[in-house]
């Protein structure tokens, strides 16, 4: 089974730009565009101005039978953001950490992702609660993005 930690986390807020995602089988292309769009236009760059740290999330939820990516930021309640923003409320609990590295953020993103949800949920005995789970790049070293997936879970 792929390295992975459980780790209880306080709650914390995400704010983030997001785009739908509605090609199941073109989702990581849909992801990699919409993150070319936002590092281009310069919404990245807004939103870490408001980032209580430097830590960047790609996170995944489900919103009104949607599924909806967002470049998000972590910041505290009395942060003004921008108009088009969501307010993304991560809950106080047990998260399943998987970390990793890339050559790239959405090289990076996939590679959790898939072991994630493809190698140790599966084989877990804790279950996936729902709700927002984000892939946070925390860095680079020697070439590299490393980050870590935080994913929501309840014991089984």
């Amino acid at each position: 089974m792929a390295d992975y930690t459980l780790e209880e986390k306080d709650s914390f807020i995400v704010v983030g730009i997001g785009t739908e995602l509605t090609d199941y089988a073109g989702m990581d292309k849909e992801k990699a565009d919409f993150w070319q769009a936002v590092s281009r236009n310069g919404i990245l760059d807004t939103l870490k101005a408001i980032a209580t740290n430097d830590y960047i999330f790609a996170v995944n939820e489900a919103v009104n039978n949607k599924m909806m990516h967002y470049a998000g930021v972590m910041t505290d309640a009395s942060v003004s953001a921008p108009e088009e923003a969501r307010i993304i409320q991560f809950p106080k609990g047990e998260y399943l950490i998987v970390k990793g590295e890339g050559k790239t953020a959405d090289e990076l993103n996939q590679k959790l992702e898939g072991i994630a949800f493809g190698q140790v949920l599966p084989e877990a005995n804790f279950a996936y609660v729902g709700g927002p789970n984000a892939m946070v790049e925390l860095g680079q070293r020697n070439g590299f993005i490393f980050g870590e997936m935080w994913i929501p879970v309840v014991s089984q």
